[in-house]
């Protein structure tokens, strides 16, 4: 019972959403069962679902019906009748979510049941809660189509003479497709340059094409999305990535959160695709978007950050010298990471930070508090020491630590790039201790080594020790 999907679901519901289905379950219009109301009843009890010991089938049934014999078929059925009640639930809730597509079903109805003057009340109230929806996305242009569909059918019946809106149908349509596949166009190609992979995307070009040709981005869901696309594809040309910009700063209400998310994360990605390949002034760039986003709590996901996004945004504003900054949005945003990532990517980051500020102090004291199970920030954690070591004088220390880290890039199953460049890393750091400071020779032939090997991520570090001596 533990790997249900039963107590998958349940372990979802918010608390509104527990004294919700409580109403729900009870009801005779949906269930029946005096054994699933017990059941639920079970599992909501003092955080059962959480609890792996009280949930074999077993003791749940002795538990619900402690008068009877165990009977894994009566256990069976009563989890699969309490599923089936929490899936209707989910869908009744989730079409009243969309307030507009609720009272058009309802119009769809009373059309249905040929009651005219309940459905000319019903369609004209939908269309205002439609214009008076804040969010002008593809699922608004959806909602307007079958809005407009619907009244088409109604008018269909009438006289023959009786003026149709077939106009208003074909142009909602288009604007309901256009957006989808605009949309679906700027994940499709953001996905093939990451990962290096080829889609078919049909009618794409087209597309392209009737936006421009019809003139059509001056409506946001249509612009966003074509400037996300044309970033993608003429990526040496920034103006595309301006005016998306300018789109998200000046149109990003008209968006639901899910969405502008995503929108948030195209813009930034297409920043780290030009940072990558040396466009520095795109640090800013991103470093703006991520500022925003997270004051707009757009980047936060079911109040929620990913550790790599965090990770990301505390890098560039350190790269950017925003110090202060970094230093607010590691306080105030660390309580939003994964419980198990808190302490160690908050301490990592502040580590960094002090590192680059140069209070090498409380930067190593932070260093040592970093405790993962991530291999990747531990060996950037030990990088940071044997830096700090270096440059402190410490080469006994140093020494230590980097036949330590040595050890642990044999030990550990590594991808063949990172463990490249760790050794590296380790192999030109030994060599800087040996180099001679009065000899230029050396000091040129080691000079011409850091330069000529990859993957070296610390080479502009090494760079400039050398220069140091």
């Amino acid at each position: 019972m533990q790997k249900s999907r039963l107590i998958s679901i349940l372990k979802t519901f918010s608390k509104k959403e527990i004294r919700e289905f409580r109403k729900w379950v009870n009801s005779p219009a949906h269930n029946l069962r005096e054994d699933v109301v017990l059941l639920f009843e079970y599992l909501m009890e003092d955080r059962h679902l959480h609890k792996d010991e009280l949930l074999s089938k077993e003791y749940v049934f002795r538990k619900v019906l402690p008068k009877e014999r165990f009977d894994d078929a009566k256990i069976r059925q009563a989890m699969h009748f309490l599923m089936k009640a929490v899936e209707e639930f989910l869908i009744f809730q989730e079409l009243l979510e969309d307030n507009v597509r609720a009272k058009r079903t309802l119009a769809s109805v009373y059309r249905k049941r040929k009651l005219e003057k309940s459905f000319q009340k019903n369609i004209k109230l939908v269309q205002q809660l439609q214009e008076q929806h804040p969010y002008r996305n593809s699922g608004y242009f959806r909602n307007d189509y079958l809005i407009q569909q619907e009244q088409y059918i109604y008018l269909s019946k009438l006289q023959r003479t009786t003026k149709l809106n077939l106009q208003d149908v074909s142009d909602s349509l288009d604007l309901t497709f256009l957006t989808d596949k605009l949309r679906q166009s700027s994940f499709m190609l953001s996905h093939q340059r990451v990962y290096k992979t080829k889609y078919n995307i049909g009618l794409f070009e087209k597309v392209l094409e009737y936006v421009r040709s019809k003139e059509l981005l001056d409506i946001p869901a249509v612009a966003i999305y074509y400037y996300c696309c044309m970033s993608l594809l003429e990526k040496d040309d920034e103006t595309h990535f301006q005016n998306l910009k300018k789109e998200i700063q000046q149109h990003g209400e008209y968006f639901p959160l899910a969405e502008i998310r995503d929108i948030y994360l195209l813009a930034i990605n297409y920043c780290i695709g030009r940072m990558n390949i040396g466009h520095k002034a795109f640090f800013r760039e991103a470093f703006e978007l991520y500022r925003l986003g997270f004051e707009e709590k757009v980047l936060l996901e079911n109040e929620t950050v990913s550790r790599w996004t965090f990770l990301n945004v505390v890098a560039i504003a350190i790269r950017l010298e925003e110090f202060e900054w970094a230093e607010n949005f590691v306080t105030d945003y660390q309580k939003y990471l994964e419980e198990k990532y808190r302490e160690s990517v908050g301490n990592f980051s502040l580590a960094r930070l002090n590192y680059e500020k140069g209070d090498y102090a409380v930067a190593m004291r932070l260093c040592n508090q970093v405790e993962s199970d991530d291999i990747l920030m531990n060996l950037s954690t030990r990088t940071m020491l044997f830096k700090m070591f270096y440059e402190e004088g410490e080469h006994d220390s140093l020494e230590s630590l980097l036949e330590s880290v040595r050890n642990y890039l044999q030990r550990k199953e590594i991808m063949g790039y990172h463990k490249t460049n760790y050794k590296n890393i380790i192999r030109f750091t030994k060599k800087l201790l040996k180099v001679n400071p009065y000899s230029q020779t050396q000091k040129d032939k080691l000079k011409t080594e850091i330069e000529m090997t990859e993957p070296l991520t610390e080479r502009s570090w090494l760079l400039t020790q050398l220069a140091k001596l």
